[in-house]
This record gives C-alpha cells, structure tokens and sequence, in this order.
C-alpha cells in the first residue's frame, strides 16, 4: 500500500488580500491547506479570533482548503476557535530571555504545563518550532522541550532550514524528534559574507533563498521523511530575502518539493 500523501501548506503571512481571493491564490499555487497567521493586521487579528478564525476555515474551503495551522497566541479562546475551526496546531517559536537558556527553558516548561488541560479540553497542538539567532535554535533544543508531553499536547515543528544555519544535519535532526513530529517546514537560507576582504574580522548575515539554493538539502529532508512514512503537513514559509519576488519563488518552491516527494528524493 502506498503511504499516505503530505498535506502541503503554505504560511500565508506574504499575502494580507481578502480571504476569498487569498484561497483562490493558494490553491492556484497547487497547495492543499495553509498555516494562517493570526496576528495584528491580518485576515483574523487574536482580538476577533473567536468569530474570525471559524470563518476564515469556512472561506479558504469553498476554495480547497484546510488551515492544518496557525501562528499565534495560545489562550484559551484561540484554543477554542482553533476547536471550532477544526485547525489542528498553533505553532510558536520561543526566545530565549536575558537571564539565559536554562531558566528560559524551565519557565517554558512550566508554562507547557500549564497547558496541558486546556490542550486536552480543546483537541489542539502545542507545536514548538525551532528558530535560529537568540530562540530555542535545533531539534535537540525542541526534543528538550518536548520529550516529556504527551504529542497530542505538545509536539515538535521542525525547520531544517533553521537547523541548517545551526550546523544540525537534517537526517539527524528529524530522528531526534521523530517520536513528537507534528508538522515540518520548507524554506532555505545561505550565511552572506557582509565584510569586506581584509577585514580585521569576517562578518556574516543570513539571506533566505528559493529551496534549490541554501544549506538546507530540500532531497535529503524529503528522502528521511519518506523513508519513515512522515505523512503531515510540510509547510513551506515564503520566507526570501527578494521579496518582491515571493509569488514567483514561492511557486518554484512548492512544484520542486512536489517534485522530490513524487520521486522519493532518490
């Protein structure tokens, strides 16, 4: 039997055009769901999140659609529209604050706990993302954070790209989280040498590029998921430093990862 096909998503927050003409779009694109940002300015602010949110999931499936995700809060009435909405998982990324890594670490897994019954109450995910720069950075931070819930509360969102920029191999970032792995990102970045040569000291910066181009191999990512059944959403960010460029990259990006998932990336 074959195993079941991805849900490809892409995070929408590029595009703030009605709802309805945004779910024309997308699914135009050859995209199957979206993750929604839920977020000041957008198509569902956290304030109107209870009447919003459900509406939206009703406008984006007359085109197709499913919010498999949101970015956004985690209070108890987003809890309750993601509920309603039938959206699966809010992901967040988390900072880590100046006190230093371990103290942030135990108050977020404090506030995980805390968590806990509300995600049980509501049927919804917690799913921690790991960002590079001062966030909780690769999959073992995430694993860290994880381990000890139950995946149906809190489960791991994992961006290779990010581990890439951190020096973490994509095969070995998605076994470490495997057990917990609710969702998985698609988006690519190279470090740019800013200094000039010569320079006392070489200075770097991140630039975030179509999926062929960065660190992160978009064929190895494919090939460990499908060696494992992975069968999720992959999500692709429309996360490119050329922003004016991201319809047009964005959908070089969601026809190449189709194309290594049809093949096996082999």
């Amino acid at each position: 039997m074959d195993p079941k096909p991805v849900t490809f998503t892409v995070f929408t927050k590029p595009w703030k055009m009605p709802l309805g003409d945004l779910g024309r779009f997308v699914k135009g694109l050859g995209f199957d769901g979206v993750e929604l940002p839920v977020r000041p300015g957008f198509q569902v602010s956290p304030e109107t999140v209870v009447r919003d949110l459900p509406a939206a999931a009703r406008v984006l499936a007359d085109s197709g659609l499913c919010i498999a995700s949101i970015a956004g809060p985690t209070d108890e009435p987003t809890l309750a529209a993601c509920a309603e909405a039938g959206v699966p998982v809010i992901r967040v990324c988390e900072t880590i604050d100046a006190d230093g890594y371990l103290a942030s670490e135990a108050r977020l897994l404090a506030k995980y706990e805390r968590l806990v019954p509300l995600l049980e109450k509501h049927g919804v995910t917690l799913g921690i993302q790991n960002h590079c720069d001062r966030c909780v950075p690769h999959a073992l931070a995430v694993w860290r954070l994880v381990e000890r819930f139950d995946p149906r509360h809190v489960a791991a969102v994992l961006d290779p790209a990010h581990c890439a920029l951190d020096g973490e191999e994509e095969e070995m970032a998605i076994d470490i989280v495997w057990s917990h792995l609710a969702m998985v990102n698609l988006k690519n970045a190279v470090w740019r040498r800013t200094s000039p040569p010569g320079a006392p000291v070489a200075e770097w910066q991140k630039e975030w590029v179509p999926g062929r181009e960065g660190l992160c191999s978009w064929p190895v990512v494919v090939t460990e998921l499908k060696a494992r059944g992975y069968s999720g959403p992959v999500c692709l960010t429309a996360e490119y430093c050329d922003e004016a460029s991201v319809d047009r990259l964005i959908a070089q990006d969601i026809a190449f990862a189709k194309e290594l998932f049809a093949a096996g990336a082999g």
